[in-house]
């Protein structure tokens, strides 16, 4: 990866609401933790809470959110500083963003739901499930870590370069500006998640193994989180095969064939049918 990190954001293909997109059935802000969260929910069904990564926001996840509104209900946020959910003072972390979302889980009654977080989104998820258990059912986390080495070394050295500056003129800015509330939040956006991202990801194993929902690990197979972290996240929540060699474990890994970074989320095609087979299976349950 020689090329800038900002170059490769700007010359990416946005993800984007389509014209023909679905409406929410439900829209707004609600208190979270200190943040006027916005959310949006679609569908019916049993719930699943939709997490963006960074710089995006519910509309770069619209292709996924309309495709597993077909069968559930859909609950869509924007974190911190995100979308139309303004930014308050303090820093933004994982942690903090768990404590949000939970937050407006439980200001919008919906006590327990099945998770899914990409990116960004993906710690996030994470997150809740280690501090929030009791609001997970089961947990879909693509293209995630949890310590700074499970990401290609080349990245993280591409990380510290980033500057506001960098980001200025790219699609992620112009993403921001069609629907933040403060139209001139971005840089101080992008140093947030610069200065979250340049403290070392180092979550101890036992918070990953300790998670008690069932997870489905995602990534690609040209993505920038390698494949052995992936493989490791699988193995600590549980991986590996039933006792009897027959039955559904209550983890799973999935690697997408030549899927970039951006590439996972664009395959809603693939990840929706695998995303709700592993929220419907039955998992037999585990013996002492």
């Amino acid at each position: 990866m020689s090329r800038s990190k900002a170059t490769i954001i700007a010359t990416a293909v946005i993800l984007s609401a389509s014209p023909l997109a679905a409406k929410p059935t439900t829209s707004g802000l609600a208190d979270a933790n200190g943040l006027q969260m916005y959310y949006e929910v679609y569908g019916s069904g049993d719930p699943v809470v939709v997490l963006h990564g960074a710089y995006m926001s519910t509309g770069q996840m619209q292709p996924l959110i309309d495709a597993l509104a077909e069968t559930r209900q859909v609950i869509a946020v924007d974190l911190q500083g995100h979308g139309r959910t303004a930014d308050i003072d303090r820093p933004i972390s994982y942690e903090t963003m768990a404590d949000d979302v939970a937050a407006l889980m439980d200001a919008i009654d919906v006590p327990k739901a099945d998770i899914f977080g990409y990116s960004m989104g993906g710690g996030v998820a994470y997150q809740i499930a280690i501090r929030h258990p009791d609001h997970v059912d089961r947990l879909a986390v693509a293209s995630a870590s949890f310590r700074t080495d499970g990401m290609y070394p080349e990245l993280v050295k591409m990380m510290a370069t980033m500057t506001p500056d960098s980001m200025a003129g790219t699609p992620w800015e112009a993403a921001y500006i069609e629907v933040a509330p403060n139209l001139g939040g971005f840089p101080r956006l992008v140093e947030k998640l610069i200065a979250m991202d340049s403290e070392p990801q180092a979550w101890p194993e036992t918070d990953m193994s300790g998670i008690s929902a069932p997870t489905l690990v995602i990534s690609g197979d040209t993505d920038v989180i390698r494949p052995e972290h992936s493989v490791e996240i699988f193995r600590l929540r549980g991986g590996g095969p039933a006792a009897d060699f027959m039955s559904p474990t209550a983890t799973e890994l999935a690697i997408i064939p030549g899927a970039t970074h951006l590439g996972v989320i664009e395959r809603s095609d693939l990840l929706v049918p695998m995303i709700t087979a592993f929220f419907d299976k039955v998992i037999a349950p585990s013996t002492p």
